[in-house]
């Protein structure tokens, strides 16, 4: 079987954290969330990683983050770019971004011939999610079908302690495939204990500390690039707000579930996930790697 590849969005800036967090230290030597994204996907059986970032910050990120994997995993680059569209479209002229997590797969496209899995720069899924993972990704007609899958997190486990957070929630058949993503903003808990937050609608949603939400770790075979360049096409004669609207990985799956041309299995993971999403996070995200060194779950230094 073909190991899969693993694809990591780095492209984002961090405006709520304030840096280029992608390559700020946070494990006892030095390590960065992505130092140990990748141990994690090496020990869960990924043989090549390709980080999508954006050109401007190309020299640091490959000094800070790409050199340490050289010598232990396949390494290759992908370019988010405002320009990359299909030919026959024009990038407005009042647009200053690129097009959302979904064009950042898209980008990727000519690095990638592999079942991969999609995970961002920022967060931390554990070990158990890239095993999941892997193993789906490595199964009988993974690299040819539109069967994928998503990493679920229990939502009580993802929730920062400073300030509100904007979640993926899942709705799943009595199989565990998924039926809908749905985005729920600004989720908090409350000093009685309830978590809340905001509805795509405006209205408020009250939220189970159990439910299964998705933080980005997906699961595609290389059929999904396919389908990207037609979905973005569509987005784009579509789009009502040419200056600032996004094309997100969930609204390309959700589109793809309506049409029957893909399903997609959730897996819950057993792992711990958490990230920094806020600058006053960095300091939990750090003890808690503290205590996974001293519980033997990585050596430190991790490329000891």
């Amino acid at each position: 079987m073909e190991k899969p590849t693993l694809l990591v969005l780095a492209a984002g800036m961090g405006s709520r954290y304030g840096g280029l967090k992608q390559i700020d230290p946070m494990g006892p030597a030095g390590e960065t969330i992505l130092d140990y994204s990748i141990y994690d996907a090496i020990r869960g059986g990924f043989a090549k990683v390709v980080f999508v970032i954006r050109k401007e910050f190309e020299e640091s990120f490959r000094n800070s983050v790409g050199n340490r994997f050289m010598d232990r995993i396949e390494v290759d680059y992908a370019f988010q770019e405002l320009e990359d569209i299909p030919v026959g479209f024009e990038v407005p002229g009042e647009r200053r971004k690129p097009w959302g997590t979904a064009h950042a797969v898209y980008s990727a496209r000519n690095e990638i011939s592999s079942p991969f899995a999609v995970i961002n720069a920022d967060d931390f899924y554990g070990c158990d999610a890239y095993v999941q993972a892997s193993d789906f990704l490595s199964g009988s007609g993974a690299a040819l079908s539109g069967s994928y899958c998503l990493v679920g997190y229990r939502l009580g486990n993802t929730l920062s302690d400073h300030g509100g957070v904007n979640r993926g929630v899942t709705t799943r058949t009595d199989g565990g495939l998924l039926r809908n993503v749905e985005e729920v903003t600004g989720i908090t808990r409350g000093n009685e204990g309830a978590v809340r937050g905001v509805s795509i609608n405006g209205a408020q949603r009250e939220l189970s500390e159990d439910t299964l939400v998705s933080m980005n770790f997906w699961g595609f075979s290389p059929l999904l690039f396919t389908q990207l360049e037609a979905n973005l096409r569509g987005f784009l004669e579509s789009c009502s707000d040419t200056a600032s609207e996004e094309w997100h990985i969930p609204t390309v799956i959700g589109s793809l579930l309506r049409q029957g041309e893909a399903s997609c299995k959730v897996i819950s993971s057993e792992g711990r996930w958490f990230g920094v999403t806020h600058r006053e996070d960095k300091p939990i995200v750090m003890e808690t790697i503290q205590e996974l060194v001293e519980s033997g779950v990585y050596p430190c230094p991790l490329w000891a």
